[in-house]
């Protein structure tokens, strides 16, 4: 079966994480996806990530990790001439994705009005800090500093350490993803209504979405969530540790934790209200933390989810990363092969699976402008054109 986006022709001119993840979930379900960048102001992802060799290479892991799927060409969009190519490759495309600062593309008369009278089927999506207007509209920003501004930080960490960023950049993902979902939204409106759209993609919005219940919960009562590091409303909803390793819990609800004080042997703090079990927090505190170091966490583990309770021990990634589990999942793809690096890498593809024609990789990230003589061909430019773009600097 054909994979959903395939015949979809997308114009990827974002850097660094949260928009090049989102044209990456496009080209894993089939979207043919041009990724532009500045022939001397590369992306700098390529710059960056956990080998060294591969930094200095322009192939960093950061950029390997969603660039998959994707063709790359060169352009310079301050030369007339590589606005002049930019502008035929939308008038061809079906989606075009930015992440300049907001305002940047329209200076150059690259923005969503200017595109539209040449492609007015174009789906246009611009990703940004703060979005297009309002007061904070200019500022650049990137993942911690929107933890920080959004009031993430300030409920991430105990009284001890303080705010904490998180020790992943979720926020990037979070926005790339919502981006994705946005597109695809977008591209079955148009299927129905045979118009283009325009999308504004705000990383404080993804903030707030992800903040939700917090947010609703603010809004009735005044209450601001602050820095409660593992600790959870109820005792046997959080971490312990045990006789080896440490334990995350989450039997929150009558149920569960009647099933987990039984499981315990701890009877009498069954069958209590939501109320009760808030008031005998320290002594539940105290009565669990003490019957769990009689076993391992992974023996706990495995003990308790027989019994239906919620719980997972805790590990570092690279332990995760051998889970069985994750070769039933496909969420993972090996390239035993990638231009410009030694060896194989493994990259990310997509969180959730089809029965068919889902997503899939099958290409590995490519180098600066592989692609460029490539793609302007099919734009009818031959050689000799290619090769003057070059001497002015337009690609």
């Amino acid at each position: 079966m054909k994979r959903p986006f395939e015949g979809i022709r997308v114009i990827d001119a974002t850097h660094v994480l949260a928009g090049p993840f989102a044209t990456y979930q496009l080209a894993v379900l089939g979207a043919n996806v041009i990724k532009i960048e500045h022939p001397e102001e590369v992306d700098q992802a390529r710059f960056m990530g956990a080998d060294a060799d591969l930094n200095k290479n322009w192939m960093g892991t950061n950029f390997l990790t969603q660039n998959s799927n994707k063709r790359s060409i060169t352009l310079n969009l301050k030369s007339r001439q590589g606005r002049e190519i930019f502008r035929e490759l939308a008038t061809e495309a079906d989606v075009l994705v930015e992440n300049y600062r907001a305002g940047s593309l329209k200076a150059l008369n690259l923005g969503y009005d200017d595109i539209k009278v040449l492609n007015p089927k174009i789906i246009y999506c611009s990703m940004t800090g703060y979005g297009q207007h309002g007061p904070r509209a200019h500022h650049t920003v990137y993942d911690h500093q929107i933890q920080a501004n959004s009031g993430i930080m300030s409920s991430t960490g105990t009284p001890e350490s303080g705010p904490i960023k998180t020790g992943t950049v979720f926020m990037d993902y979070g926005t790339g993803t919502t981006a994705a979902f946005a597109l695809s939204a977008a591209l079955y409106q148009r299927a129905q209504t045979g118009e283009g759209q325009y999308i504004d993609v705000s990383m404080l919005d993804v903030a707030i979405i992800l903040q939700a219940a917090s947010i609703t919960g603010h809004s009735v009562s005044g209450k601001v969530p602050g820095l409660n590091g593992n600790k959870h409303k109820f005792a046997s909803s959080e971490l312990y540790q045990t006789k080896e390793g440490q334990l995350m819990l989450g039997a929150a609800n009558p149920g569960q934790h009647r099933r987990f004080m039984a499981a315990l042997g701890l009877n009498h703090f069954a069958h209590q209200s939501y109320a009760h079990r808030d008031a005998q927090r320290a002594e539940e505190t105290k009565a669990i933390a003490e019957k769990l170091m009689a076993k391992t966490a992974v023996e706990w583990e495995v003990y308790l989810q027989e019994r239906h309770v919620p719980a997972a021990i805790l590990r570092p990634m690279n332990e995760m990363l051998k889970d069985p589990q994750l070769k039933t999942r496909g969420v993972l793809h090996k390239h035993k092969t990638v231009e410009h690096v030694d060896g194989p890498v493994t990259v990310p593809v997509s969180a959730f699976t089809f029965a068919k024609g889902g997503p899939k990789v099958n290409a590995p990230p490519r180098p600066l402008g592989a692609d460029t003589k490539a793609v302007l061909g099919e734009l009818g430019y031959g050689e000799s054109d290619i090769e003057a773009f070059r001497k002015q600097g337009a690609i």
